[in-house]
């Protein structure tokens, strides 16, 4: 499939050639693609407290927008065009969405955001709009239009519900069938209009904003530093300038901040963590029996294990990340730990004794499961 989904380009020519910098039309990007999520699948997450999802609307010039989760009654007096429900994360709750990911893993998984599905009703869309980040767009059932400029001008409507331009140029225009792909670098303004009722799956690679980024490392670094002492003045003198910062105060703090230093190590465990961190509406379920040590083993060594959908599991020189926690090892990542956060599951296999020790404190907690087993055998 890899040669069809980015237009018969190798991943390492796509990247050069049109991430950040061009949008791609792949037509049969993933051939024979519907989705797997229907009208009544959507509206079932959407209903759930655990899945972020949105209901956007349209009257004329007029947008609304209501935040989910929703009852069923909500739907059923929606009219027959202009509208579009919106469900984020649908690779935390659906293991095919996880597995559609999957065929976009030569993209490191620090940079994934998640899949959102959208249904839209003829006429439906979010208006016409630029994201921060880069999106692949791959139709479900039915088709959309797409319209598409490379415009400098990302001015807003004021006091709209949603980030809406507020002037929109058309440069391309596509309409896409199901399993055709498009791909929108960050600041690329787009507009997407359902033809007929369809899906579309949105596969987001996020972007840290650096203010963001760089105002939480300094959060958590000042969390881990350790310095001693408070500032003292025993030389003092009279001033008759009781209101102005002294220069033996300031040039002391500005010593002491000169000290400061953080290594490549401390940016790395930062980054690991803050990256895999759950969203605040993840929850994970432990299992409701837990396995004796001798039994854990057993089924790993039989069944393999592999992460929970909503676990991301990052890793560095000398440490894992899973789920905004850091596991270090002595002498660096395991293999199969390794391995693990790259594939998200491990074949059956006899593992070292600290790294089983490891999956059954995560298993413990449903980060991880042990892989399925067939059907008729007990895990």
């Amino acid at each position: 499939m890899r040669s069809s989904l980015l237009a018969g380009l190798t991943p390492r020519a796509f990247l050069s050639r049109h991430w950040q910098k061009h949008a791609l039309l792949a037509r049969a990007a993933v051939p024979g693609f519907q989705g797997f999520l229907g009208r009544d699948d959507l509206i079932r997450l959407a209903c759930r407290d655990d899945v972020e999802s949105r209901l956007v609307l349209r009257d004329g010039r007029r947008w609304s927008m209501q935040q989910g989760p929703f009852h069923r009654r909500d739907f059923a007096s929606l009219p027959a065009r202009n509208w579009t429900l919106l469900v984020q994360g649908v690779n935390l709750h659906v293991a095919a969405g996880a597995g559609l990911l999957g065929c976009f893993d030569f993209i490191p998984h620090a940079r994934l955001d998640d899949l959102m599905v959208s249904y839209a009703a003829p006429g439906g869309g979010v208006g016409p709009h630029f994201d921060s980040y880069d999106v692949f767009l791959l139709q479900g059932f039915g088709r959309r239009r797409w319209q598409v400029s490379r415009q400098r001008d990302l001015d807003l409507v004021p006091g709209a519900p949603l980030k809406i331009l507020r002037r929109f140029r058309v440069e391309d225009e596509w309409v896409l069938d199901p399993g055709d792909m498009l791909y929108l670098p960050p600041r690329c303004a787009h507009h997407g209009i359902a033809v007929d009722a369809c899906t579309t799956y949105s596969i987001g690679f996020r972007a840290p904003a650096l203010r963001e980024l760089t105002g939480r490392f300094l959060e958590d670094f000042a969390d881990r530093l350790d310095i001693d002492g408070r500032y003292a003045d025993p030389h003092l003198r009279p001033t008759a300038s009781p209101g102005r910062i002294g220069d033996d105060l300031i040039r002391a703090t500005e010593a002491n901040l000169a000290r400061l230093r953080f290594r490549r190590s401390d940016v790395e465990d930062f980054l690991g963590r803050y990256l895999s961190e759950p969203k605040a509406q993840v929850v994970f379920d432990p299992p409701s029996t837990r396995l004796s040590a001798r039994s854990f083993d057993a089924a790993v060594a039989r069944h393999g294990i592999e992460l929970d959908l909503k676990s991301l599991m990052l890793y560095g020189k000398g440490a894992v990340y899973l789920n905004g926690e850091c596991t270090r090892f002595p002498r660096g990542v395991p293999d199969a730990l390794r391995l693990l956060a790259d594939r998200r599951r491990l074949s059956p296999s006899r593992l070292p004794p600290p790294v089983v020790g490891i999956l059954r404190e995560w298993h413990a907690t449903g980060f991880v499961h042990v892989a399925a087993a067939p059907p008729g055998e007990r895990p």
